[in-house]
C-alpha cells in the first residue's frame, strides 16, 4: 500500500462545517476569499493550501527571473491598485497578494499545508465531504460545506511535463525542469541548453545569460512574441499629474483591455497583418541580418498559442549580444555530452532545462464522488467553463489563454457570490447545471477548439476535461471583452440552473 493510498484510507477524527470551501490560495483562491468577505459577509469559509504558503504558480515556481507574461494592471484584481512597472517579478507579484491578504484579514480563513485528498456530494444532504491531509503532521481532517469552489489551478504543481527522449540518462550533465528548480543549482560560466520557446524558456535565457558562459535555446518550431517598454505611457502620465492610483488602474486596464481586445480581433481579421508587426518588433533588435523566418516565424497564425510579453526585448538583446543562440531543430538523442539533433549536430551542455510544460490537471488530484460513483470530469458538459452539468454546488475557476487569468477571478468571484445570494433568497440547498430541453441535440465538442487555440498542454490533455457545446452558455469562450458583460447579466432563473 503506498503512501497516498495510507492516507486516503485512514478516517479523520473530526468534522469541521463551512458553508463554502476554496482549494487553493493562489491568484484564484485569495480572490474567491477576498469577494465572499466583501459581497457576502457572514458566510462562513475555509481556504485549504497544500503549500506552505500563498501564491500558488508564483510561490512553486522558483527558477531565475520568473515574472509575469501579461500586464499586472490587469493581472492583478480590479479592487486593489497595481503600482509599479507591468511586467512584474513573482517576489512582487507575492507582495501584493500579501497585502490583498493582510487589508482583508484573509488569513484566518487560510489553513496551508492542507491537501485536499477526496471531496464526495451527497444529494441527500446536499453537502460536500471534503477529505484532506496536514502534510506537515500526516493528520487525516475532514470538512463539509455547502460549496465547493475550486481555485486550484489546472495543472499538476508537484511536477512539469518532461518527454521521454531517447538516451537521457546517458547524459553526464545536470537536468532541471523549470516547475522542480534546485535552489542549489549553480550555473555561472556553464553551457546551458533551454529546450522550449514559451514563456518560461523567454524569461529563464535572459536571465541565465548574465552568468552563464552561454545559453542556447532549443526549439522545435517558433513562438510568437511581443516586446516593448516595461512601462504604460498613460500611467506614467497620469502619476505625473497626481491623479488617485484607484483611477490611473482603472483607466490604464481599460486602455489595455481595449488594446488586447482590438489585437486579438485583427489576428482573425488579418492574420498576416498582426504576424507582419510582431515579427517587425523582432528584427528591429535582431536586425535584417537575422534568420528570423527560421526562428521567430512560426507556422501558425498569431494567438493559437500565448503569446509572451518580452520587457525591453532582454530576450532578444541577450541573443544579439552572443550571450543566448537559438537553433530551431529536433532532439534525435541525449548523448553524453549534450543533445544531437536530428540534423545530425550535436550540442554539448553543462546544464539541460526542459522548460516543455507541465501536466495538466482538471480535478487537482481529487477523488471525486457523487453519491458514492465516482465522477470524471469528461463525461460532463461546460457551462461557461466554471460549472458542469451534474454536479451540484461545484464552480471552478479557469481563466482567459488571450488576457490575464485574474480578469475572470473577479468575474467568477461575482457570480458566485450572486448565486449564493440568490439561493438563500430563494430557499434551495443545490443547483446544479444541465442541459435544457433545447440543448439536447446540440453537438458536444472538445474543451477547446483546436484550430482556435492549441498549445500543448492543452492537446495533451483534452481528453481529461469537460465536453462543450456549440451555445454561448455551454463553453469558455475565451473573450472577457464578451464575457465582463454576459456574466452580470446571467439570468439565474435559467433553466441551465436546476434548483434543489
Amino acid at each position: 500500500m503506498n503512501v497516498q493510498t495510507q492516507i486516503r484510507a485512514a478516517e479523520p477524527v473530526t468534522t469541521e462545517h463551512f458553508d463554502v470551501l476554496i482549494a487553493g490560495a493562489g491568484i484564484s483562491g485569495v480572490g474567491a476569499a477576498y469577494h465572499l468577505t466583501t459581497q457576502c459577509p457572514g458566510t462562513s469559509f475555509v481556504v485549504l493550501e497544500t503549500q506552505k504558503t500563498f501564491g500558488g504558480t508564483w510561490s512553486t515556481h522558483r527558477y531565475p527571473g520568473i515574472r509575469s507574461d501579461s500586464d499586472l494592471h490587469t493581472f492583478g484584481y480590479r479592487f486593489k491598485p497595481w503600482t509599479s512597472a507591468p511586467i512584474a517579478s513573482a517576489a512582487e507579484i507575492l507582495k501584493y497578494m500579501g497585502e490583498v491578504i493582510e487589508e482583508n484579514d484573509l488569513n484566518c480563513h487560510i489553513r496551508y499545508r492542507h491537501t485536499i485528498t477526496a471531496a464526495k456530494w451527497s444529494n441527500e444532504t446536499n453537502l460536500w465531504t471534503i477529505d484532506a491531509t496536514r502534510i506537515d503532521t500526516g493528520e487525516r481532517l475532514r470538512f463539509t460545506t455547502n460549496f465547493f469552489w475550486m481555485c486550484q489551478g489546472y495543472y499538476r504543481h508537484d511536477a512539469g511535463y518532461t518527454p521521454e527522449w531517447t538516451d537521457m540518462t546517458k547524459f553526464k550533465g545536470t537536468v532541471v525542469h523549470p516547475q522542480t528548480w534546485p535552489d542549489d543549482l549553480d550555473y555561472k560560466g556553464k553551457r546551458v541548453i533551454v529546450i522550449g520557446s514559451g514563456a518560461t524558456a523567454a524569461t529563464l535565457i535572459p536571465a541565465m545569460a548574465k552568468d552563464a558562459g552561454h545559453v542556447t535555446m532549443l526549439q522545435r518550431s517558433p513562438t510568437y512574441f511581443r516586446t516593448g517598454r516595461n512601462a504604460i505611457e498613460i500611467a506614467e502620465e497620469l502619476r505625473r499629474l497626481q491623479v488617485d492610483e484607484a483611477w490611473i488602474h482603472e483607466i490604464t486596464r481599460r486602455k489595455i483591455l481595449f488594446e488586447q481586445d482590438a489585437f486579438t480581433k485583427r489576428t482573425f481579421a488579418e492574420p498576416e497583418g498582426a504576424k507582419k508587426d510582431l515579427l517587425a518588433a523582432v528584427e528591429a533588435v535582431l536586425g535584417k541580418d537575422y534568420d528570423i523566418a527560421t526562428h521567430f516565424t512560426p507556422r501558425y497564425r498569431p494567438w493559437r498559442q500565448r503569446i509572451a510579453f518580452i520587457p525591453d526585448a532582454d530576450l532578444f538583446h541577450a541573443i544579439k549580444g552572443g550571450k543566448a543562440s537559438v537553433v530551431t531543430d529536433e532532439i534525435d538523442r541525449f548523448t553524453e555530452k549534450g543533445i544531437l539533433l536530428k540534423s545530425g549536430k550535436e550540442l554539448e551542455a553543462d546544464i539541460i532545462i526542459t522548460a516543455t510544460g507541465f501536466h495538466l490537471s482538471a480535478n487537482g488530484g481529487i477523488d471525486f464522488e457523487i453519491d458514492g460513483k465516482p465522477l470524471d470530469f469528461k463525461d460532463t458538459v461546460t457551462y461557461r467553463g466554471m460549472m458542469f452539468t451534474g454536479v451540484p454546488n461545484l464552480v471552478w475557476v479557469f481563466g482567459y489563454f488571450r488576457a490575464s487569468w485574474t480578469l475572470r477571478v473577479d468575474l467568477v468571484g461575482d457570480f458566485v457570490c450572486r448565486m449564493l445570494k440568490h439561493m438563500k433568497a430563494t430557499g434551495v440547498n443545490k443547483v446544479t447545471p444541465a442541459l435544457r430541453p433545447e440543448d439536447h441535440n446540440m453537438p458536444l465538442l472538445p474543451w477547446i477548439d483546436p484550430e482556435n487555440f492549441n498549445p500543448g498542454y492543452m492537446m495533451r490533455g483534452m481528453h481529461l476535461l469537460p465536453k462543450r457545446g456549440d451555445k454561448p452558455e455551454w463553453q469558455h469562450n475565451q473573450d472577457y471583452w464578451a464575457e465582463k458583460d454576459e456574466f452580470p447579466a446571467i439570468d439565474l432563473d435559467d433553466k441551465a440552473f436546476v434548483y434543489g
